[in-house]
């Protein structure tokens, strides 16, 4: 292996010599020597072969009508290919590099992407999850690190972060993103951008980051995934896209088109948004890839009548790059040959995808330093489980402590640990594992058991996740009577959650819930555990339980966070990122809805709400407890009046009431009392992850700005109007501490 590496490096060295593509520049600039010189010696098959991504799979069939392994290698040698998704690990990577830059005629180096979603080997918890930390830093820090983890690893492309604000818990994919809010998914976005890219993408511990799926794909009808989307033109520009424009604003290198229509349009085919929003009005111009599959569906979606039409649309909507279809590299040279499809058109594309190679460092080095010692020293660190272990612990939402029954002492006697989901390491994993893998996982039972000791803890399975077997129930019913307190796990598969992986039902699936009302009757207190990629409709178990834990899908380490977590070791501080609807018949739900003719008022029948539920969360967006208790006061709002184009501040003193230290997570909502076109009830428009010791207080102080008050107006205008505008400052989007101001006429 070592002399082959030396081979590949001198090969590397030599071609830097010899061929102008890889001659040292630090512009990479679509107009820089290099990409000119590149551009001007490319055939159209070249040009159109570097927008062609293909699956691991097409190396071991041998893609493009080859045969076997010989026959993929001769479509990279012949230049067929710009990248791959799905090769990972040195020794495949470095050998089809190598290929692409001693065989082909232009020595090219290739892309290698892949969905590094929630880390590469060292799996953090689920984005969903990480985005109740409400710890930006901590984002970024866990993206950083499976940015250093991937790229050892060969993998030069990543396609995250996934950035779609999701206020339907029935799509699968609400696991991926950040939740139901703009500001926080906006701050989460940014967070995981720099994260990926590092401060030098060129750096051989940074790989490209992927703002997903470019947009509305977290509004599709019936929560059902990859169906259309339709929305009103003011909710696209001030729900929807905030955080891809904040990913923008990050210096994001790549956005991926979605899946989903919008408004009638399929976004593989929405030159309006893609070359007009994205590129004119933001003046963007990154690499915009398909997704799996996705240009060839536009045929699927009425709006193509065969593999060229649909490769033509998108390429002329802005798509860059083809993933899997094999349509721009098999159905366009024809097009381009019979002047039907202009080259610029193809060249504007190609550009971008050199570009990106380039600033990649991949000219000047194609294996960008990614060597086996290094993959060895690079993945799966003490270091980096430690940090996995933190971001668990501060991922993990306690819903509901009765009587103080948490945390636990560590000289309690028995304890049971009882559920489908106690000893499974895929539940800590979750779903898009990377290179993760369940035996590097720890599970809630084996630390315990280490936490404890072996014989304090007694497990019992109790149910399956899904179906009505309900064989186990005696022997955890007695594992329960003979305990002190009893430790439920339930909730998900990750197999039920994320993509196409929609639900009908939120409840929580097979006979669990039946599970726990045996365990509940027992007199025994219950502490449940959710692990699960959704909000599930538990109010049942929230009702007849002592504690309920929220862990969602917590990573490797998720088993010792939640022992952290349930002993005290860690004092809760996370906070919902998305809703908890009561039941499914709630859906969609969020906290920052407009305000109707008729508000709900439950005096009064005729009234916007339910008659055979309340209208209300089961918990609502911000929400989570501590171990601890904080009080608000004395807030301070600088200036009554200020200008549209004005700075505000707005300070509360939060105080530690409580007897341990612990976080908060202080939160600001705004509200338009009075506009032109309806505003949502509340906003988040500010946050701040603080820790105080017992009885300390601390004075928080948030800046308001022109961006906070602006909204799209009927006429589709970025404005601020003059009115008065509410503040309300506490610990969930419920805060009841508030205050006012106006804003005024500029003259």
């Amino acid at each position: 292996m070592h002399s082959s590496i030396r081979r590949l490096s001198l090969i590397t060295a030599l071609t830097a010599l010899l061929h102008p593509a890889y001659a040292s520049a630090a512009d990479c600039s679509a107009a820089s020597p290099r990409i000119r010189n590149l551009m001007a010696r490319m055939t159209a098959a070249e040009k159109l072969g570097q927008l062609n991504q293909l699956a691991r799979q097409a190396i071991a069939t041998g893609a493009a009508g080859s045969q076997g392994q010989a026959g993929g290698d001769e479509v990279i040698a012949a230049g067929g290919v710009g990248s791959f998704l799905g090769v990972r690990g040195v020794a495949d990577t470095r050998r089809l590099q190598e290929i692409a830059v001693t065989r082909s005629r232009l020595k090219i180096p290739l892309l290698f992407a892949d969905d590094v979603i929630h880390g590469y080997r060292t799996i953090f918890p689920v984005p969903l999850a990480e985005a109740g930390s409400f710890d930006p830093e901590l984002a970024e820090r866990s993206a950083r690190i499976a940015a250093v983890e991937a790229s050892a690893s060969g993998i030069h492309w990543t396609y995250a972060p996934m950035v779609d604000i999701a206020r339907d818990p029935r799509w699968g994919r609400v696991v991926e993103g950040s939740g139901e809010d703009p500001y926080l998914g906006s701050m989460m976005a940014a967070a995981r951008v720099r994260g990926f890219q590092g401060r030098d993408l060129s750096a051989h511990d940074s790989v490209l980051a992927t703002a997903k799926h470019f947009v509305g794909y977290g509004a599709a009808e019936g929560g059902r995934d990859y169906n259309i989307a339709s929305m009103s033109p003011q909710t696209l520009q001030d729900v929807y896209l905030p955080p891809f424009k904040a990913a923008v604003d990050a210096g994001v290198g790549s956005i991926m088109a979605a899946f989903n229509e919008l408004d009638g349009t399929p976004m593989h085919a929405n030159g309006a948004l893609i070359n007009g929003l994205l590129r004119k009005q933001w003046g963007w111009n990154g690499v915009v890839v398909s997704d799996y599959t996705g240009v060839m569906e536009l045929m699927n979606h009425g709006v193509a009548g065969n593999r060229g039409d649909a490769g033509e649309r998108a390429l002329r909507a802005g798509v860059d790059v083809d993933m899997i279809s094999e349509i721009y590299s098999k159905e366009l040279p024809q097009r381009v040959a019979s002047g039907r499809l202009p080259l610029a058109v193809v060249d504007a594309s190609v550009q971008r995808v050199l570009v990106a190679k380039c600033r990649l460092g991949l000219f000047d080095d194609p294996y960008r330093g990614a060597d086996p010692a290094r993959e060895r020293a690079s993945i799966l660190t003490p270091e980096h489980r430690q940090v996995a272990r933190v971001a668990a612990g501060r991922s993990i939402v306690l819903l509901k402590n009765a009587r103080d029954v948490l945390p636990l002492r560590k000289d309690i006697g028995e304890v049971a640990v009882i559920g489908p989901l106690a000893d499974q390491p895929w539940a800590m994993v979750g779903n898009w594992p990377g290179a993760g893998k369940p035996e590097d996982a720890v599970t809630p039972l084996a630390a315990l058991r280490n936490t404890l000791g072996e014989k304090r803890v007694v497990y019992a399975r109790g149910s399956e996740l899904i179906g009505d077997d309900r064989s186990g129930f005696a022997a955890a019913v007695k594992a329960a009577r003979d305990s002190d307190v009893v430790l439920l796990f339930v909730g998900e598969s990750p197999e039920m959650s994320a993509e196409a992986a929609s639900r009908t039902s939120l409840d929580l699936p097979g006979n669990q819930q039946a599970l726990a009302d045996a365990l509940v009757a027992t007199g025994k207190p219950v502490v449940a555990v959710l692990l699960n990629g959704r909000p599930l409709s538990v109010g049942k178990l929230a009702e007849e339980t002592s504690a309920l834990v929220e862990a969602w899908f917590p990573g490797i380490e998720g088993g010792n966070a939640i022992s952290d977590i349930l002993f005290g070791d860690v004092n809760p501080a996370a906070r919902l990122a998305i809703t908890f609807p009561r039941n499914v018949g709630q859906v969609p739900i969020y906290y920052a809805h407009k305000m109707t003719g008729r508000p709900p008022r439950a005096e009064e029948k005729y009234t916007s709400k339910y008659i055979d539920a309340p209208w209300t969360p089961l918990f609502s967006f911000g929400y989570g407890l501590s171990y601890t208790t904080f009080g608000y006061d004395k807030l301070r709002i600088a200036s009554p009046r200020i200008t549209a184009n004005g700075r505000q501040k707005v300070t509360v003193t939060v105080t530690n009431t409580g007897t341990r230290a612990g976080d908060e997570v202080v939160q600001l909502y705004l509200r338009d009392e009075v506009a032109s076109v309806t505003r949502p009830v509340r906003q988040l428009r500010g946050f701040r992850r603080i820790h105080l010791a017992v009885g300390e207080s601390g004075a928080i102080t948030f800046e308001l700005g022109r961006e906070d008050y602006a909204f799209h107006d009927a006429g589709m205008r970025k404005v601020v109007e003059p009115g008065r505008f509410s503040v309300f400052v506490g610990g969930s989007s419920e805060a009841t501490l508030s205050g006012s101001f106006e804003v005024i006429a500029q003259h």
